[in-house]
């Protein structure tokens, strides 16, 4: 079987949630998010997780989340850090701001030399999102490929959120656009962006798929970057940004795999026992256990 690892990027503190809600319990013997999240790419066939954080949050982790898969799956961190840049770059010295997800999935270079799935460590996916895309990789592609899911299974009840609005060719995603404000208003949805929405959209949850390859354009973009935007404090170096340059370019084709989970994360304070509930609902239905780990 072929090798493919988990990317889970969990740096960020969550400024509009309060604190780091990646740690957050939502299972009923304390599991986080994290928990189901490998728990679901065991059994699609993963063989090893990587974690991006910050490091001091690495004996927290270690402790509440990682300790338990021992013997369950292969674990490495990555640490993310504001002065891991090029040689001939240096960051800002009032820069407090993570430079972004392309930057985060940049500091696990060293760490993965096969097929790797990138995802958040605060959004539920689903155990048939995992079991689609492992299922791609371990067919023998080399794509790139995005898990895309309907927009209107992937809002909050609690404010709006910033999904990845996605168009596409056939089966191949032609763009992919951060769109803030989204937020369901009677019959329609709401966004910053003056186009008609139905809820029916394909969006990104940052469930990417890639090979390592990406590294190289990682590393390559992330120089263009800093040229131009290095000295601002607040400038991101995004994930989606990356890949519509490498769709536009020609580099390089995303093959869009479906899933008709229904999304759910912790965006706010209020998100928490909302998915406390959905995960109560998924355990009566017998489709988690009621002890993971």
């Amino acid at each position: 079987m072929k090798d493919i690892t988990l990317l889970i990027m969990a740096a960020g503190m969550g400024s509009r949630y309060g604190g780091l809600k990646q740690l957050e319990p939502v299972g009923p013997n304390e599991e986080t998010i994290i928990d189901y999240s490998v728990f679901d790419a065991i059994r699609a066939g993963f063989t090893k997780v990587v974690f991006i954080i910050r490091k001091e949050f690495e004996s927290d982790f270690k402790e509440k989340i990682t300790d338990k898969y021992i013997g369950k799956i292969k674990v490495e961190f990555a640490l993310q850090d504001l002065n891991f840049l090029p040689s001939g770059f240096k960051c800002p010295d009032e820069r407090v701001k993570p430079w972004g997800t392309g930057h985060a999935i940049l500091t696990a270079h060293d760490l993965i030399q096969e097929p790797f799935v990138v995802i958040n460590g605060d959004d539920f996916y689903g155990k048939d999102s995992f079991q689609t895309i492992a299922d791609y990789y371990k067919s023998g592609s080399d794509n790139f490929s995005m898990v895309a899911f309907q927009l209107d299974k992937t809002l909050s009840m609690n404010g709006a959120v910033t999904r990845g609005l996605c168009t596409l060719k056939g089966e191949k995603l032609d763009t992919v656009v951060e769109t803030s404000e989204l937020e369901k208003v009677g019959s329609g949805i709401k966004s910053d962006r003056k186009i008609h929405l139905n809820g029916l959209e394909p969006v990104s949850m940052n469930m990417w798929g890639f090979t390592p390859k990406l590294f190289h354009y990682l590393q390559t973009m992330f120089i263009d970057f800093l040229d131009k935007e290095g000295s601002q404090l607040k400038s991101e170096y995004l994930i989606p940004s990356v890949i519509n340059n490498l769709i536009q370019s020609g580099t390089e084709d995303i093959h869009v795999l479906t899933s008709g989970e229904k999304w759910f994360g912790v965006t706010y304070k209020e998100d928490q026992s909302y998915v406390v509930r959905e995960i109560g609902k998924l355990i009566e239905a017998s489709k988690y256990p009621q002890k993971l780990f």
